[in-house]
């Protein structure tokens, strides 16, 4: 089954509710209407009412389905600064933290954070701090987990019969054997949600210590922590991509690894590795591109791309709904 087709099926009816901090943007509107009239999402917008609702109706949109929240006008605004000032633990004052809460993606968040709405998607008009940084304070990260990543699921083929995680793309720039480790439990459950069998490479410039380096180190170091804690997950590293992915290869660099040559999920060594392989895969090998998904978060909350399309919006938003689904 195609693979949005599957997920649709499992957040049909389920009541999600996704709340979309910039509801003006054409994109935003376009995606959140098609979500709304196909039965998967309530989509949650942020503003003055009576300006959002004539917005939807100039745009031809029935704001019936649609629910509104207004900075301005919440009756629950006293609660969430109080939550929020909590949540930050001294940081910030109550005058300060109404002030913040105005913020969409702050007050976005905090309904995320209140279990209001179930996650949120951002970034069409914001950057990734602007939406992570709010994510990071409020939400935060799952027990035991170090940082937020932000995974791509790489799609080639008819029907989707080509599905691969890459793993982190987006977030963390030299990460240490810890978050490397962190990527990697995180990616792996990204493949599970989207019914990937995981089984995890991780990735460097050396196979089975045929190069050295503190980076191939750091790749080691990073695979034995995963073992460790998570020895349900099949992972090996550290292995070149062709080791990885190429059963020929693997059968000559790494014959006794049960991931080499059948590897779905690839983690990265750094973040320049990653966006340049994700993009490589995307313009050279016309794999489509979907995220980044952000993983390691309490619930979920999805970065945007700045330069995205509505069909781009209406596809993470399935996948934060998803996730919600499944936290």
């Amino acid at each position: 089954m195609e693979l949005f087709e599957s997920l649709k099926q499992k957040i049909a009816s389920k009541g999600l509710k996704i709340v979309f901090p910039e509801g003006t943007d054409a994109r935003i509107l376009g995606a959140a209407n098609r979500l709304n009239a196909d039965g998967l999402i309530t989509p949650v917008f942020i503003g003055n009412v009576s300006e959002v609702t004539e917005t939807l109706i100039s745009r031809g949109i029935n704001p019936e389905g649609f629910e509104i929240y207004d900075p301005e006008n919440c009756g629950r605004f006293e609660k969430m600064t109080e939550l929020f000032v909590e949540r930050r633990k001294g940081k910030v004052t109550e005058e300060q933290a109404k002030e913040i809460l105005k913020d969409p993606n702050y007050f976005g968040t905090m309904l995320v954070f209140m279990g209001i709405a179930d996650g949120m998607v951002s970034g069409a008009v914001h950057s990734t701090a602007d939406t992570v940084r709010p994510a990071l304070q409020i939400i935060k990260t799952k027990p035991g987990v170090r940082s937020v990543s932000g995974a791509f699921i790489m799609v080639r083929g008819r029907d989707d019969n080509e599905k691969y995680v890459f793993g982190d793309c987006a977030i963390n720039i030299k990460p240490d054997a810890a978050t490397l480790a962190d990527i990697a439990v995180a990616s792996a459950e990204t493949a599970a949600l989207f019914d990937i069998d995981p089984k995890v490479a991780m990735l460097s410039f050396s196979t089975k210590g045929s190069g050295k380096s503190e980076d191939v180190d750091r790749v080691v170091e990073a695979s034995n922590l995963v073992k460790e804690a998570h020895p349900e997950i099949a992972l090996d590293g550290e292995l070149q991509f062709d080791a990885a992915f190429v059963p020929a290869v693997a059968r000559q660099k790494a014959p006794d690894s049960e991931v080499a040559g059948k590897a779905n999920v690839f983690i990265f060594p750094d973040i320049q590795a990653g966006n340049i392989g994700y993009k490589i895969a995307q313009r050279l090998g016309n794999f489509e591109a979907i995220g980044p998904i952000l993983q390691g978060l309490n619930a979920p909350v999805s970065d945007l791309s700045r330069g995205c399309n509505e069909e781009d919006v209406y596809k993470l938003s399935i996948i934060t709904a998803a996730q919600a689904l499944n936290k």
